[in-house]
């Protein structure tokens, strides 16, 4: 009856040694929640970043739209290979 208390206490600190030390333990489970938090925080940056990024391209792309139309307007920008046609209206 001794031996069977013994081998049954000896197989569960064997178990509690594996849950605390083994793959899967709590050591390595710290270790994955840091690798986690810092791959979240590089996640968040790059958002952030992609995010003005975004913003800058829409802002370039309607900025030159409006210049181009100034000067289209205004200059009489003409690309190349266009050809302006300007109308005048006949007076009676």
């Amino acid at each position: 009856m001794r031996l069977i208390t013994l081998a049954l206490l000896l197989l569960l600190a064997l178990v509690q040694a594996e849950l605390w030390a083994g793959k899967g333990g709590r050591s390595y489970v710290v270790h994955l929640q840091s690798l986690l938090l810092a791959q979240q925080d590089a996640n968040l940056a790059a958002r952030e970043r992609n995010q003005r990024l975004a913003a800058e391209v829409n802002d370039l792309k309607e900025g030159l739209e409006m210049v181009e139309e100034k000067a289209r307007s205004e200059l009489g920008m003409v690309k190349p290979d266009e050809i302006l046609v300007q109308l005048n209206p006949r007076r009676p």
